[in-house]
């Protein structure tokens, strides 16, 4: 397995004309990069993305927040998903040119904040946790995803030139608790068996991009295990998005994976692997496929992500195999012209 260099002391991605800081060009144990980036018709406006995607799975109930700023236009959601009934509630509001949108430059600087006709969503960092509210018209969040000591989250720079570069921070495994309230009826989110996972992205994006992304969390053989695997947005690159973690601890791999699924029949069962099969064999078995298409000719996009459990290992540091068998999670495709 080839390797990534890992980056231990603060760094800022941008250079001040606004390319990429090539410095910054690697992994973190956690937000260590600084994420400010110019927002001018000079430097890449337009192609500036910045989001909070928060997703909540419980026993009952998927939950996920969508807190984005596309530079053009701001697009926040509220999607929940009722596991028992397969019913999905959800809420989007497009607004131009991100008004009443609110994100912190750096992960877990400042608040997020989306308000919008129909819709509003709060994402607060404290020591030791993260609060997740959201309101619309048929449903009610509040959420503590836990932050336990010690615990690390994977932080990459994806860089496709030195003008176009993505940050990603994805954090798996968070635990999770507080209650839902759909229609009026209060469920909770019940600590224990309830899992919080962060997207926090920030970069300059070519207009048109594919990606996969799968996580997953829970207890296996009596240890908290996340999986966070990704593919094709950071195919060439360099870098991966590809993480074991393991009570807490970051084991990163830096094999560019495999994904095998059938675009005709999303409920069937995905693979994901390394191409020796050395490092990484995960089966993915959906219970729900989450659809989404747009098309406005200039700007389309085409996403699905089908919730499910996680089984197969992945190799922690000393090439030894952890299995993730019943981590509960997502796998998906995204395309998108934007």
């Amino acid at each position: 397995m080839r390797t990534e260099r890992e980056i231990v002391t603060a760094v800022e991605l941008c250079l001040p004309d606004g390319r990429l800081n090539p410095d910054t060009v690697g992994w973190t144990r956690g937000p260590l990069h600084g994420t400010r980036l110019p927002r001018t018709p000079l430097h890449g406006w337009g192609r500036t993305k910045r989001w909070e995607y928060w997703g909540v799975v419980t026993p009952t109930h998927v939950i996920a927040l969508t807190v984005a700023d596309l530079d053009y236009a701001a697009q926040h959601q509220v999607w929940v998903l009722d596991r028992r009934t397969s019913e999905e509630i959800d809420t989007v509001a497009v607004v131009p040119f991100g008004a009443g949108c609110t994100l912190p430059d750096t992960s877990g600087t400042g608040p997020s904040r989306a308000h919008a006709r129909g819709l509003d969503i709060a994402i607060d960092d404290a020591p030791g946790r993260t609060r997740l509210r959201a309101r619309t018209a048929r449903v009610e969040v509040d959420v503590i995803a836990e932050l336990p000591a010690g615990h690390e989250s994977l932080g990459v720079v994806v860089p496709w030139s030195d003008r176009r570069f993505q940050y990603t921070l994805k954090d798996v495994a968070r635990p999770a608790a507080g209650s839902v309230v759909v229609d009026g009826v209060r469920h909770e989110v019940p600590a224990g068996e309830s899992w919080a996972v962060l997207d926090h992205g920030r970069g300059l994006w070519p207009y048109s991009m594919r990606w996969n992304w799968g996580a997953g969390s829970g207890v296996v053989d009596g240890r908290t295990v996340g999986v966070q695997v990704g593919g094709a947005w950071t195919d060439g690159t360099g870098s991966t998005e590809n993480a074991l973690v393991l009570d807490g601890r970051l084991h990163k791999n830096s094999d560019e994976l495999v994904w095998e699924y059938d675009r005709t029949e999303w409920l069937a069962p995905w693979h994901v692997h390394d191409v020796d099969r050395r490092h990484v064999e995960l089966t993915f078995a959906p219970f729900h496929e989450r659809a989404a298409r747009t098309n406005l000719v200039v700007v389309a996009s085409e996403t699905h992500q089908c919730f499910g459990m996680w089984s197969g290992w992945m190799t922690d540091d000393t090439g030894t195999r952890v299995h993730v068998d019943g981590a509960v999670g997502w796998a998906e495709e995204a395309r998108n012209r934007w």
